[in-house]
C-alpha cells in the first residue's frame, strides 16, 4: 500500500510543526523523519520553491525493478496544489527508481540527487499514446500517432529539471529493436519533451540510452539547457541530443554529447504542416559544445524546418570524430526559411566534412508535398575555425532555381588526408577570406581581409541570472 507523502518547508524545522501543517491539509508525516541541519545542498536554478518532498514519500522503492510510475504520478499530483505558494520540489535520492511516462506540474522542480537514476519502463503498457504533434503530421516511426515521452509537460510555466549529475537512463534498446525489426505502430518515447511551455531549466544531469531524441523543447520559449552530459552509442538510431523545435529565447551552453544522430539539431516542423503551424524556431545562442557523432552532425539545422529558423548564434563548439560541423538540412518542400545563422570558434578533429548543406535532403511525411515549397536559405555565417583530419572541406549543394546566398566563410584553416577535391559547391553564393584550401568558384575571396559578422546584442535568456536555492537532506530514526 502507498504511504502518504510527507511534505517540507525548508525554512521550518520540527516533527511538531510538520504534523500541524500538514495535517490540516490531510497529508500525514512518517513518524522519526529529520532534517539533518549540517547537510544543506545548493544548487542554482531560475526559481528555488517553498516546498520540498522526497520520490521515498510517496512509497517509491528505488530497487530497479519496482515501478515507480503511479508513484511519480502520485507525488507530482499532490505537490501541484503548492505551484502558487511557492512552488515545490520533488527530490529523487540515490536509488534506481524504474518507472514509466510521467508529467511535469508549474513550478516545479525535478531534482536528482548523486546516485540517483530513473530508469525508463520496457512495459509498453507505462507509455501513454499521443496523437502526432500539429506541425509534424504523422509520426516519424509511424503514423499512428507516438508515445509520450518518459518525462513530459505541456502547458506549463517554471519547470526545472536538474541535479547533483544524477542520471535518466532511457534503456533504449528495448526501442531500438523495435525500430530495426520495423515492429513499432507509434514513433518511440523521448526522453525529456516539454510543449506549449514557458521557462524551463534542464541542467547538470547525465541522459544515457534515449529510446530516440533526448531533449525535445517544442512550442516553448525562455529555455535555459546547461551542463547536460548525454550518451547513446553511436550506432544507435536517432538519438538526437537536444532538438529546441519551434521555440524562442533558448540557450543552449557546457553539454557534452555522444549520440547516434545529430548532437544538437534545431527544427520547426514538417513540409505543409510546419508551414501551416507557422512557428519558428529563432534567438537561439549556443556555447560550448563537444560532440561526437561519427555518422551526424555537431548541429543540424533542420531538416524539418518548415515554420522557420532564424537568428541562432553557435561559438566555442568542438566535435571529434564527427561527420560535420554545424549543417543545414532542407528540401523543396520545406518552405520557409533559415536564415542569420552565426557560427564562430569551431576545434574539428577528424571530421568527414567541416562545411555542409544538403538542399535535397528527403524526407517527407506524405508523398504529394508541394513541390513550388522552396526554402529560402540566406545569412549563413562562419568564422575562426581550426579543423585536422578531414576528408573534404565542403559540400554546399543549395536548389536548382532557389540557391543558397549570402554564405561568408573567414579565417578557417582545414587540415585535410589525401588529394580529394576539397571543395563541391552547386546553387549557392556567397564569399570567404583568408579560408585554407581555396574555396571553390562559388565562393570567391576578397582582396582585403575581413571577417564574417557576428552580433554584439545579447538575447533576452542571456540575461536571466539563475538564483542560488538550498534543500535539507533528511533522515529517519
Amino acid at each position: 500500500m502507498m504511504s502518504c507523502p510527507k511534505l517540507r518547508n525548508p525554512n521550518v524545522f520540527g516533527v511538531i510543526f510538520l504534523v500541524v501543517l500538514l495535517g490540516s491539509i490531510g497529508v500525514k508525516v512518517a513518524e522519526g523523519r529529520v532534517t539533518r541541519g549540517n547537510d544543506q545542498h545548493e544548487y542554482p536554478a531560475i526559481n528555488c520553491r517553498k516546498h520540498i518532498a522526497y520520490l521515498t514519500d510517496f512509497g517509491a522503492v528505488g530497487d530497479g525493478k519496482t515501478s515507480n510510475t503511479k508513484a511519480f504520478e502520485y507525488a507530482i499530483r499532490n505537490l501541484s496544489q503548492y505551484a502558487n505558494d511557492g512552488g515545490a520540489l520533488l527530490v529523487v535520492p540515490p536509488g534506481k527508481w524504474l518507472t514509466g511516462s510521467f508529467n511535469l506540474t508549474s513550478h516545479f522542480t525535478l531534482f536528482l540527487q548523486n546516485h540517483a537514476v530513473i530508469l525508463g519502463s520496457q512495459d509498453e503498457s507505462e507509455w501513454p499514446s499521443f496523437p502526432a504533434l500539429p506541425s509534424y503530421g504523422k509520426g516519424r516511426d509511424a503514423t499512428d500517432g507516438r508515445f509520450s515521452s518518459l518525462i513530459f509537460g505541456t502547458n506549463l510555466t517554471d519547470v526545472v529539471i536538474t541535479g547533483f549529475n544524477g542520471t535518466i537512463d532511457g534503456q533504449g534498446s528495448y526501442w531500438w529493436n523495435k525500430f530495426h525489426k520495423d515492429e513499432l505502430k507509434l514513433t518511440r518515447p523521448y526522453l525529456i519533451e516539454i510543449m506549449f511551455s514557458n521557462q524551463i531549466q534542464i541542467s547538470n544531469l547525465t541522459l544515457i540510452n534515449s529510446p530516440s531524441w533526448f531533449v525535445h523543447p517544442i512550442y516553448s520559449s525562455d529555455i535555459i539547457i546547461h551542463g547536460l552530459n548525454i550518451i547513446a552509442p553511436i550506432d544507435s538510431p536517432n538519438t538526437d541530443g537536444i532538438n529546441p523545435d519551434s521555440c524562442t529565447n533558448v540557450k543552449i551552453e557546457d553539454c557534452q554529447i555522444t549520440s547516434g544522430d545529430d548532437c544538437v539539431a534545431i527544427k520547426s516542423g514538417w513540409d505543409d504542416y510546419g508551414i501551416k503551424f507557422g512557428m519558428p524556431s529563432q534567438h537561439i545562442v549556443i556555447r560550448r559544445l563537444k560532440c561526437i557523432s561519427p555518422d551526424s552532425a555537431m548541429i543540424a539545422l533542420g531538416s524539418e524546418m518548415s515554420g522557420g529558423i532564424k537568428d541562432v548564434r553557435i561559438e566555442d563548439l568542438t566535435a571529434i570524430n564527427t561527420q560535420s560541423a554545424v549543417r543545414i538540412k532542407t528540401a523543396v518542400g520545406r518552405g520557409a526559411y533559415v536564415k542569420d545563422i552565426f557560427v564562430r570558434g569551431m576545434n574539428l578533429q577528424t571530421m568527414k566534412y567541416v562545411f555542409w548543406m544538403t538542399g535535397s535532403y528527403g524526407s517527407h511525411p506524405d508523398p504529394n508535398f508541394n513541390p513550388k515549397a522552396l526554402p529560402n536559405i540566406t545569412g549563413i555565417n562562419y568564422s575562426n575555425v581550426i579543423a585536422e583530419n578531414v576528408t573534404y572541406s565542403a559540400r554546399l549543394d543549395g536548389i536548382s532555381n532557389d540557391p543558397f546566398t549570402d554564405i561568408c566563410i573567414s579565417n578557417v584553416t582545414i587540415h585535410t588526408v589525401g588529394k580529394k577535391l576539397q571543395w563541391n559547391c552547386t546553387d549557392i553564393q556567397g564569399v570567404t577570406s583568408n579560408v585554407v584550401p581555396k574555396p571553390c568558384e562559388l565562393l570567391p575571396e576578397k582582396e582585403e581581409k575581413f571577417s564574417c559578422p557576428f552580433p554584439d546584442d545579447k538575447l533576452p535568456i542571456e540575461s536571466v541570472e539563475l538564483k542560488t536555492c538550498y534543500f535539507r537532506s533528511v533522515s529517519y530514526f
